[in-house]
């Protein structure tokens, strides 16, 4: 079992039932799922550059992405129907927490000039999300080996019914928030 998961059921189930004032243990928000997507728009031109970008999301998160592809033409980005514009991947359960564990405590202390995610980036129904501009700040990647710094974007997706609760349960998991 992962070290956040065995904090998660032994302190902050406590801690946010103290808080919130639950009177069940099932009502206590928890980690749902983390969405990992990588928007290469560059693939319209070359299909190796998706190739390299779902490598690197693979080893970032030890499970194979999914090629997204575009939902509708736009003609002024040259983009047709059906076209391979991304890769993202869903983790859940056990490499869910070993990923969180991973981005909270060695990649977002890499960042430069890091003073903490923003607090704001809640959607109305307890979800987070955080725009990572580079995907060297993960120790797994190799400096020599990528052909391009991309960003990706990090869904936290819990079962918090309010942005309030969601936060608390990020903060509890050690999500570095802006002050």
């Amino acid at each position: 079992m992962s070290r956040l998961k065995e904090k998660y059921l032994n302190d902050i189930v406590a801690s946010l039932t103290k808080k919130f004032n639950y009177k069940n243990v099932m009502q206590v928000p928890k980690l749902d799922k983390i969405v990992i997507n990588m928007g290469v728009g560059e693939a319209k031109e070359n299909s190796k550059i998706l190739d390299s970008a779902m490598s690197d999301l693979e080893i970032i998160s030890g499970q194979k992405p999914v090629v997204t592809r575009a939902k509708n033409s736009v003609a002024n980005f040259k983009i047709r129907e059906g076209m391979p514009i991304g890769c993202k991947v869903t983790l859940r359960g056990e490499k869910m927490y070993d990923f969180a564990d991973r981005l909270i405590n060695l990649a977002l202390p890499r960042v430069r000039d890091f003073r903490g995610v923003n607090p704001d980036a809640f959607d109305g129904r307890g979800n987070y999300a955080l725009g990572i501009k580079e995907q060297l700040i993960f120790p797994e990647i190799e400096y020599d080996k990528i052909d391009k710094v991309r960003g990706m974007d990090i869904i936290f997706v819990t079962t918090a019914k309010t942005d309030e609760e969601a936060r608390e349960l990020l903060t509890e998991f050690g999500m570095p928030f802006r002050k």
